[in-house]
């Protein structure tokens, strides 16, 4: 026990560990408290470095490219869909664009890649014998759309919805028609090209954007009202 003085200096006696004890008590919750204050602070540095890290691992916005009216198909393409169906048919039910993520991102990058370095380009007139052939480079061989064919065949088969993977005319930087994949995405449109392994925003491609397949049926939509190439036999 110890005396205190009251405010006006009367004696009382106190117990010293009961003091001791609200002391302990109180230093206690101070530090607890403390302690929950770096815990949210660390949570919320770690929430915004994995929501910075995230972004880096996603690709530069781009942005969804303007359709027109109706176009017709390059007469390789009809050729292509009377020997493979299936690969010109639309599933309504599948999402027209998909969910841009860095699990998507390495996706197309790694099937972009592959396919790039492991076919052996030659002009459909040399491989075929004629001057246009859409077909798939299963012998290790082919041309721009040949590529482009085997890709989405193989992001399909990697479970993305075919719906968002359109076959596309371009006029390329040599005036050429040329074949392109565009994937529709919910950042953009993108383009795989055989030419690079750089997955490029479409409009950063430097090409002349014709027409593309439709996401509502068999017919192809124009893009930019410009004249279409007739072939896009362009390695």
């Amino acid at each position: 026990m110890r005396a205190v003085m009251d405010g006006l200096g009367r004696a009382s006696h106190v117990d010293a560990r009961h003091v001791d004890r609200q002391g302990l008590l109180k230093r206690g919750a101070r530090a607890a408290q403390l302690g929950l204050l770096g815990t949210l602070l660390l949570i919320g540095g770690a929430t915004a470095q994995g929501q910075t890290q995230t972004l880096a691992a996603l690709p530069d916005a781009s942005v969804a490219i303007e359709r027109g009216g109706a176009a017709k198909p390059v007469s390789a393409w009809t050729d292509f869909c009377t020997r493979y169906p299936a690969e010109c048919a639309v599933d309504t039910g599948e999402p027209t664009t998909l969910t841009m993520t860095p699990v998507l991102w390495r996706t197309l990058t790694a099937v972009n890649r592959r396919v790039n370095g492991r076919i052996r380009p030659v002009i459909d007139q040399d491989h075929w014998g004629v001057v246009d052939r859409w077909d798939f480079p299963d012998d290790g061989m082919g041309d721009c759309e040949d590529y482009q064919l085997l890709k989405r065949r193989m992001l399909v088969e990697r479970g993305l919805a075919r719906r968002a993977l359109r076959m596309t005319v371009v006029i390329d930087e040599i005036g050429e028609g040329h074949a392109v994949l565009m994937v529709r995405t919910d950042r953009g449109d993108y383009i795989l090209d055989n030419k690079t392994n750089a997955i490029l925003p479409w409009q950063r491609t430097g090409y002349t954007y014709v027409k593309r397949e439709g996401q509502d049926g068999l017919a192809w939509v124009a893009l930019n009202g410009i004249a279409s190439p007739v072939t896009t036999a362009n390695r």
